[in-house]
């Protein structure tokens, strides 16, 4: 038995990994992974589609990798990949990690028959769609789930257009590899036009069972975090600031029982982090044509880890946020939280190879691919920025902060251009113009000892539904009060990001609150149903930060709920 945010129930554990979650593999090994099945794409409008385990090659075109039109069959089910040299086993949609790469139309209606092969439950979330709530895939909120050996049928409209991805919301399953791109087709073409794009989808895999990694965390939080500091690290700190301050700084976080150093709760120590299916070692490439304009579009599917991305050599514009188009921001790195979506423009100068670098914040490891006019070759890949240090400040001990310039730590004053939520301006201004009417306060919440995390100090199984009226336009407020940052989730409905002074910056789906920052978007309550609404950090929404929204009809009296 497993107890989840939806009570206990049986959950079998993961076929294929045996009982010793640990392995004797090089650190360079696990980092960077095998060698073989990069994947290289070359049509004048390539797609990045799915690459399979070390050994194999995918190339564009090949049957199951890009699926277009309306409807679609879609199998989960089991297989064993091998990305640093132990075989494990896989989540997988037609046989592929990633997922196949869906390709839709604005305006029309899509089918998905998704078949579960699996000896467990499964689901497939559209993650950033407006659609039904039936048609939503959250297990417990929207439907029950897909038993195995069934067929489930999604059908919906698609009102939207741009770069969004899809992934299981059964327990670990996205962990172990059910994610996948969707790319959709603006009904009146791209605003923002180039001649030649690839998908570039980021995520962590695990050799370790991840029900392990979560019993681990449950123990000790900082189980993972390989990077606390040293003696060398404490006389550092003393030529530096002086032995009072650095007693008093260490005294603070013992007294908190936090550490400095615990960016992520699961770091590179136990990810080996991929970039389409394909380990640093296989070197991913996506090819272009000197002076062309190459359209990537940045999906972080991974299950609990942040990425600065950047390409040495090469200006960023980007011009999309969670599939929204937004005014260009040129710029040389940004940081992606899980969940969160970049499309940016780039347009090399010289026939050479360039190297996507998307290092975890921890810097702890890296994914990396390469941009290059003919397939194998290679540009340097950059040293790992310094690890990040967590101050006082980054806890919010001078008050939560409203800045939304701020970068983020480990970006602050690095010499590049870092892009900012303040630099974002989604095109054509909010969906609704009207002051909202009501605010919801809600307080980032966790107990880091004993791993549980929450919505105003309540886990999921502790909390009642969010009541959202029909048709209200609502203000949220999120303060966080944890040492973490948090992707935050609403599903079925958009989040409009507000300035301190409460002008409408940009749409998203997915919005990452900082440690000790305080961040409030509008929201209309224009889907009626039960939603989900979550931090996407993957074990910190089984360990309670999660709430389900209810939006209804508000009653006759007009009274609010």
């Amino acid at each position: 038995m497993y107890r989840s945010r939806f009570g206990a129930r049986p959950f079998p554990e993961i076929p294929g990994f045996n009982s010793s979650p640990e392995f004797n593999l090089s650190r360079r090994r696990f980092v960077q992974g095998l060698a073989g099945g990069a994947l290289v794409l070359a049509a004048c409008r390539g797609v990045a589609g799915a690459a399979g385990a070390a050994g194999e090659t995918v190339a564009r075109g090949e049957r199951g990798s890009i699926l277009r039109g309306t409807d679609f069959q879609l199998e989960i089910g089991a297989r064993q990949m091998n990305f640093t040299g132990a075989s494990r086993p896989a989540t997988v949609v037609n046989g592929q990690l990633p997922a196949p790469l869906l390709y839709w139309r604005q305006g029309d209606t899509v089918t998905l028959r998704v078949t579960n092969r699996l000896p467990a439950p499964t689901s497939i979330h559209w993650h950033g769609m407006i659609l039904p709530a039936n048609m939503d895939g959250v297990p417990g909120i929207s439907f029950a789930g897909i038993p195995p050996g069934e067929t489930f049928v999604y059908r919906f409209p698609v009102t939207q257009s741009g770069t969004y991805w899809y992934h299981s919301h059964s327990r670990f399953q996205e962990q172990v590899g059910l994610y996948g791109p969707i790319i959709i087709e603006p009904r009146g073409g791209e605003r923002y036009r180039a001649d030649r794009e690839h998908v570039v989808l980021l995520s962590d895999w695990t050799d370790t069972n991840p029900e392990h990694i979560y019993r681990m965390l449950k123990v000790q939080s900082d189980y993972f975090n390989y990077g606390k500091r040293t003696v060398a690290d404490f006389f550092a700190d003393v030529r530096k600031q002086g032995l009072s301050q650095t007693v008093a700084d260490r005294r603070m976080w013992g007294q908190m029982r936090m550490n400095d150093t615990d960016l992520l709760d699961v770091s590179g120590h136990t990810y080996t982090y991929l970039m389409n299916g394909v380990t640093p070692a296989a070197n991913w490439t996506g090819l272009f044509r000197r002076g062309e304009k190459i359209r990537l579009r940045i999906i972080n599917g991974s299950s609990m880890s942040f990425f600065d991305v950047r390409i040495p050599g090469l200006t960023l514009t980007v011009v999309a946020a969670d599939g929204q188009d937004v005014e260009p921001v040129t710029l040389d790195e940004f940081r992606i939280g899980p969940a969160e979506v970049y499309d940016v423009i780039v347009e090399p100068k010289d026939d050479r190879a360039y190297t996507i670098f998307a290092q975890s914040m921890d810097r702890s490891g890296y994914a990396r691919g390469t941009l290059a006019p003919a397939a194998g070759m290679e540009a340097e890949v950059p040293q790992l920025d310094a690890r990040p240090v967590l101050t006082m400040m980054d806890m919010g001990m001078g008050g939560p902060t409203t800045n939304l310039a701020d970068p983020g730590i480990g970006l602050r004053k690095n010499g590049r251009r870092v892009l900012t939520y303040a630099d974002l301006h989604t095109v054509g201004g909010p969906i609704d113009s009207r002051e909202p009417g009501r605010e919801i306060r809600l307080h980032l919440t966790g107990h880091m000892q004993r791993f549980v995390w929450s919505f105003d100090g309540k886990k999921f199984s502790e909390s009642r539904p969010l009541q959202f009226n029909y048709g209200e336009r609502l203000r949220i407020v999120l303060v966080n009060d944890s040492m973490m940052n948090h992707p935050i989730h609403l599903h079925g409905m958009w989040s409009e990001v507000e300035s301190p002074e409460g002008e409408f910056l940009v749409r998203k789906h997915t919005i990452v609150v900082q440690p000790g920052q305080q961040l409030s978007y509008g929201v209309t309550a224009n889907a009626l149903g039960r939603w989900a609404f979550h931090c996407h950090l993957l074990y910190h929404m089984e360990a309670g930060m999660f709430r389900e929204v209810v939006v209804e009809q508000a009653p006759a009296s007009g009274k609010q709920s």
